[in-house]
Parts: C-alpha cells; sequence; structure tokens
C-alpha cells in the first residue's frame, strides 16, 4: 500500500506541477530545461522520507503540504485545497449540498453545532447551537474529526440519518432522525424596512446566487415602501466576481466601468462594465464596509464610490485586489492561483502591501486602524465628480465610523467576551415560547420567551455570574462601559438562536452604533447622488 501510495502521491505532483507551467505561458518554456531535474529532486526527497522517516508518513500529505508550502511563497491568497476543502469551497459557491443543514465544530473532542440554515431539516427538527451530537447511526462521536462526522451526516437526498443530541437541562440523550435534504446556503442573510422609506439588505458573501437573491430582496422591498436603501457588506469576505459586476450593476446605469483586471495569462486583461439597465438609479445608498469586507465587497463598494453612486460608510475595508482562478486539479483537489489584479473605476488598485511572512497583512483585522493614513501624491485618483480617493490600502471610507463588532467598537474586555463565545452560550438557557419541535421534556425546564422579551437587568446579572464562572475576571469599570455592547449582543444571540437571523438583525439595527450614524447621513448620500449626475449618465 504503502509503495502504490508513493507512486500516485508523485504522479499527482507531476501532474500539478505541469498544470501550473501551463499557467504562467511563457516564463515556464524558459526554464524548460530546469524542470524535469526540479522534478527528480522533489520525488527523490518524498521517497526518502517514506523510506527513512521515523514515523508513519502519508504520501498525500507530505504532497500536499509541499504544493501549500509552494503557494506561500508566491502571496497571501495563491492557496491549495485539499479534496474536502475544494468541496465546501464549491459548496459555497454554488449555495446548495445535500444534508443536514448544520455546521459543526469539534470543542473538547465533541462533535459541537456552530451555526445552522433555518427551515433546513435540522432546524425543523429543533437543533439549535450549541447541541453536541453523541450519537450518529447508534455510534459514540467522543473523539471524532469534524471530517469523520461529515461523512456520517452527508448524503442521498431524502434518505434518513439517526443522530442523539446531548443538550443542556436534559439528563440523558435526545434521539432525532432526520432526513437530509438539499440546502440552499442564502447569501442575503436579511432584507427588511428599517423605518416607512428605508430598506436595509445584508449581504454575507457573493455566491452564484447572490444577484437573484438581492433583486428578489430588492422588489420585495420596493413593495413596502422602500425610498432609500442600506447595502451592508460588513464582514463580507468576497466571492464570486461575476456576482459583484451583477449586483453592481444593479445600481448603476449601462456603459459604466465596474472593474478591470491586469494579469500575465491569456484573458486575464478584461474591462467589466454594466451591461443591463437598472431599476435602481435614483435610489440614494449607503454602502456599510467594515475592516473584515474584502474583495468582491471592495469591487462593489469602490465602483459604486467611483460613480458617486453611493455614500461609503465604516472602516477602511481589508484591501485584496488579487484575483484568484481556481483549478481542479486530480484527486478531488484544487489550487487558486493568483492570475491577476484588479482596478476600480478610477485606476485605484486597493491591494494592501504584505510582508515576507504574510503575518502583518493577515492580522489587519485585528488591530486598531489609523484614519489618518499619509497617502502618496501618485496614488490619488478622482471619481467622476471628482471627489479625491486613493489606491494602495483598501476602501476608505467617505464618513469613517469604527465598529468592528456588529457595529460596535467595544474594549478589550467587551471583546475578550465575544471571542469566548460566551453570549451565544447564555442564549441557551432559553427556548422559544411555544416550540415544540423537540418532544422530550427537559430535567430543567428552560425559561421560555416570546419575541417581545427584553434584557432585564436580572439577565445581565445573571451574564456576570457566567463570565465569572468561566474564570474570566470582571473588571467593573469596564463592565460598565461595556453596558450597551454587552445588552446588544446578548439580544442578539438569544434572537440568533431563536428568532431567526432577519429577526436578530432587525432588532439590532434599532441599537448599531455605526447603523444608527449611517442613517443621519442620508443627505449626504442624495446630495453624492446629484454630484455624480447618475440621471444625467442613466439618459445617455
Amino acid at each position: 500500500m504503502r509503495n502504490y501510495r508513493s507512486v500516485s502521491a508523485a504522479v499527482f505532483a507531476v501532474a500539478f506541477c505541469a498544470l501550473l507551467g501551463g499557467f504562467f505561458g511563457r516564463s515556464a518554456l524558459v526554464a524548460q530545461d530546469q524542470v524535469p531535474e526540479q522534478y527528480r529532486v522533489f520525488t527523490a526527497a518524498l521517497g526518502a522520507v517514506e523510506a527513512n522517516y521515523v514515523g508513519k508518513a502519508e504520501s498525500d500529505r507530505l504532497v500536499y503540504s509541499a504544493i501549500t508550502g509552494m503557494l506561500q511563497t508566491l502571496d497571501p491568497h495563491s492557496s491549495f485545497m485539499d479534496p474536502r476543502s475544494y468541496a465546501q469551497m464549491r459548496e459555497r459557491q454554488e449555495g446548495r449540498y445535500y444534508g443536514l443543514g448544520i455546521s459543526i465544530n469539534v470543542i473538547d473532542g465533541e462533535i459541537t453545532v456552530f451555526s445552522l440554515f433555518e427551515g433546513s431539516p435540522a432546524y425543523q427538527k429543533g437543533l439549535r447551537r450549541g447541541d453536541v451530537i453523541a450519537q450518529i447511526e447508534g455510534e459514540d462521536t467522543k473523539g471524532w474529526t469534524s471530517d469523520q462526522a461529515v461523512r456520517k451526516l452527508r448524503g442521498p437526498r431524502g434518505t434518513p440519518v439517526r443522530i442523539a443530541i446531548r443538550r443542556a437541562g436534559y439528563d440523558t440523550l435526545i434521539p432525532l432522525e432526520v432526513l437530509r435534504d438539499e440546502i440552499h446556503i442564502p447569501t442575503v442573510r436579511a432584507a427588511f424596512m428599517i423605518d416607512g422609506t428605508t430598506g436595509y439588505v445584508l449581504l454575507s458573501e457573493f455566491g452564484e446566487n447572490s444577484d437573484a437573491e438581492l433583486g428578489r430582496a430588492l422588489r420585495d422591498l420596493g413593495s413596502k415602501g422602500m425610498r432609500r436603501l442600506v447595502l451592508d457588506l460588513r464582514g463580507n469576505p468576497g466571492g464570486a466576481l461575476d456576482q459583484a459586476i451583477r449586483i453592481s450593476n444593479r445600481f448603476l446605469p449601462r456603459g459604466d466601468l465596474i472593474v478591470y483586471t491586469r494579469g500575465r495569462v491569456p484573458n486575464s486583461d478584461q474591462d467589466y462594465r454594466a451591461t443591463q439597465a437598472s431599476d435602481y438609479l435614483d435610489l440614494p445608498m449607503i454602502t456599510l464596509v467594515n475592516r473584515n469586507s474584502a474583495s468582491a465587497s471592495e469591487i462593489v463598494s469602490g465602483a459604486l464610490q467611483d460613480h458617486d453612486r453611493a455614500l461609503v460608510v465604516g472602516e477602511t475595508t481589508f484591501g485584496k485586489a488579487l484575483v484568484q482562478s481556481v483549478y481542479r486539479v486530480s484527486q478531488g483537489a484544487g489550487v487558486a492561483v493568483t492570475t491577476a489584479r484588479y482596478y476600480t473605476p478610477s485606476g485605484r488598485l486597493i491591494q494592501r502591501a504584505w510582508d515576507g511572512t504574510f503575518d502583518e497583512y493577515l492580522t489587519y483585522t485585528l488591530r486598531e486602524q489609523n484614519a489618518n493614513v499619509a497617502h502618496k501624491a501618485e496614488d490619488m485618483k478622482l471619481t467622476d465628480a471628482g471627489r479625491r480617493v486613493y489606491s494602495g490600502g483598501g476602501v476608505e471610507p467617505d464618513r469613517r465610523f469604527d465598529g468592528p463588532l456588529e457595529g460596535f467598537n467595544p474594549g478589550r474586555f467587551g471583546r475578550t467576551l465575544f471571542a469566548r463565545n460566551l453570549f451565544d452560550s447564555y442564549a441557551q438557557r432559553f427556548t422559544r415560547r411555544g416550540d415544540t419541535r423537540i418532544a422530550e421534556k427537559p430535567t430543567t425546564a428552560p425559561r421560555e420567551l416570546g419575541d417581545d422579551y427584553e434584557i432585564t437587568d436580572a439577565m445581565v446579572a445573571e451574564f456576570k455570574q457566567l463570565v465569572q464562572e468561566t474564570g474570566l475576571r470582571v473588571d467593573e469599570t469596564a463592565w460598565r462601559q461595556e453596558q450597551p455592547f454587552i445588552r446588544a449582543m446578548l439580544r442578539f444571540e438569544i434572537d440568533l438562536d431563536l428568532f431567526g437571523v432577519e429577526s436578530a438583525r432587525r432588532n439590532l439595527s434599532k441599537v448599531d452604533p455605526q447603523l444608527q450614524f449611517a442613517l443621519t447621513l442620508f443627505p449626504e448620500a442624495e446630495a453624492l447622488m446629484r454630484l455624480g449626475g447618475t440621471s444625467t449618465r442613466a439618459q445617455r
């Protein structure tokens, strides 16, 4: 078996490297005399490790790690995906798969539900965040990897899977039989009216169905009286380029440049323009972004800003302007190779510089932003109306308001509470009034809440006790200072658990400091539209 796997891995490595050679065109031909020797060096090293290493050496893991290391010498975003990672990436892009509709993590050796999609088979059966899947098909899952659990939980549509969950308040396991079904992964996570005229849309990422989802949301909000829009791209890591272009086109007139790419491989030099007529050219817009908005989010916010179409509010975005082409290589694995850079309509390259180890680059979102960045004269570009914007480090907002955590900017203590998932741990103490999905009776009856509940002082005190029980020291000054954030997150996590994403977002929107600040800026957004002359361009 070892010899077979060694040969298979070596063939995979050679095939992979041959593919990479094709990606880089003429430069590969220049060095073609060196390539066979490089193959021999790699396969000889692989063989030496397999034959002599003191421990167990898995050929596929060695090859995968070697490819990962090779790509990490290029840039922060070229990457290798093993078969599982590649399949997961395709699921996110396609927005669907067959299973139960849950995301799982391994916590203290236990398969724990991390999140679930509303309306999914798991949701309908009553699963919730924090549940431990203790058994699958009668097998104890203690010590399993998430891969092992996923292989057991997924399967053909309509087939059942028997699980048993452990939940706080129950002395015994809760047995459930769940039918697998097609799971749709929505990217428009919330869409509602903030007030009588203001629509709100939260777009969490750019998948293959994002434009269609946004179209449905806009039509629905329009029927409810929407006259202005907040497009929330905070925390959106990006995704499909074509969806960013289509979504931008919904707010820009036909003919406007949205983004252009420049690279070295064939067809990498492309100009992407709005090709469809828009129904929303006269809709005042505010686009919310933060330090976790990246890639396709920056294409959309950059295009809307350059054409003076939307007022961009929040924080400076991540600064990723490298385009990855994803290739399926062999044995179900894939590789994402940076093949081009993208530029906003004004000519901005918003890619941030990176250090040799990528450490500073990848920890960007953990550090405070400098609101007064000094720009080089050559980085200055102009929007359609002549406003100054700059290359070299993300999309800078037109109006800054720091709020990296759900619109709040808490101190160290508040961020620690958030990072340790203490808010959602507390939410598990409650259940939705009238929820009968779980037939078994708990040993300790959870407290029932209706959707009209409020966060009381008693609940805050109880949460404080939970924090102290975890061993975290409570600084009383910090506790008082963080009260708005603490109360907002308690409400948000309980809503998320019991009443769904849209209800949680709707209630959070009432206290979200970043969003509330943005709502005061619609007069500026309307003035910006007149400055940009959107209606005039639309008549061309």
